[in-house]
């Protein structure tokens, strides 16, 4: 059987979705920055790193309303990981999203097949989105984010998040995220379809004729 490191077809598939991913997230959040408040926004690492509270880095705007009730797009500078857990610990994240990435390339040479070109976009998916939060990370430490989905939307029954946030997704995030959730449910996609090691055993257990 064709190895996947030798496998063209899953090999381009990985590098494509991986270049692909990672210039449309880094392009969405410099477009992002320069265009939803009413002057640009420069981000300086320097700034960053002096400054306990990163909301005085952006300055006051009204959110962009792309589709009301649905999504709009503010900014924010966000000092931990995905949905702003892990504040301060932007260190780890960096050692963290490093490893992450390397496993995931690991994984994509020993664990699918040449076919399977779901996992292999998936595995692009989560090494670009690893890789355009880690470029903010590493250059402005910290990660520049703009989405807002269901702005106002409240949950529903009176439920409230951890922290007592009533709205119904408070957080605000970049292109990065949304690939590294699609991949992620597309390798539990993968995994769900893969026939069972039971299923993959056929023996021949046909009785055998007698005369």
């Amino acid at each position: 059987m064709t190895s996947t490191l030798c496998s063209k077809r899953a090999l381009t598939i990985l590098i494509i979705t991986i270049i692909l991913g990672t210039v449309s997230d880094l392009g969405t959040k410099a477009v992002a920055f320069r265009s939803v408040a009413e002057t640009p926004v420069l981000i300086s690492r320097s700034e960053v790193l002096r400054t306990e509270n990163l909301g005085q880095l952006i300055p006051h705007h009204d959110p962009v309303v792309a589709i009301p009730s649905s999504l709009e797009f503010t900014l924010v500078l966000n000092p931990g990981a995905v949905f702003g857990m892990g504040a301060g610990k932007r260190w780890f994240f960096i050692i963290f999203t490093i490893g992450a990435i390397a496993i995931a390339l690991l994984l994509f040479a020993r664990w699918t097949k040449p076919k399977d070109w779901v996992a292999h976009a998936a595995f692009g998916l989560i090494i670009a989105g690893g890789l355009g939060n880690l470029y903010d990370r590493v250059l402005f430490a910290c990660v520049r984010d703009f989405i807002h989905p269901f702005p106002g939307v409240q949950l529903p029954f009176g439920l409230a998040w951890p922290g007592g946030n009533t709205e119904l997704w408070p957080y605000v995030s970049n292109i990065a995220d949304l690939y590294l959730i699609i991949g992620i449910g597309l390798l539990v996609i993968h995994t769900w379809r893969q026939p069972s090691p039971a299923s993959k055993e056929t023996p021949d257990e046909s009785p055998s004729s007698t005369a």
